[in-house]
């Protein structure tokens, strides 16, 4: 597959490789070099859950954490 590069420098990336690739608007690609290549890839959005996850500390629930958040403990 073959793109163009226009004046500005930007590049169409065809169709059938957005899809397969799950390239949607808005998703950020970092550009690289590697051995004369250029090299994309698609950054991996963070994950809002996993970020959070495990902040409550072992061995506690969310009902124990609520109550110690209230004062109830």
């Amino acid at each position: 597959m073959r793109a163009v590069v226009s004046e500005r420098g930007q590049v169409t990336i065809p169709q059938a490789l957005r899809e397969s690739l799950g390239i949607r608007p808005g998703a950020v690609l970092d550009f690289t070099l590697e051995q004369g290549r250029l090299v994309a890839v698609k950054q991996v959005a963070d994950d809002p859950v996993g970020t959070v996850r495990g902040c409550l500390g072992r061995g506690r629930n969310t009902d124990e954490f609520t109550a110690m958040l209230r004062g109830d403990e």
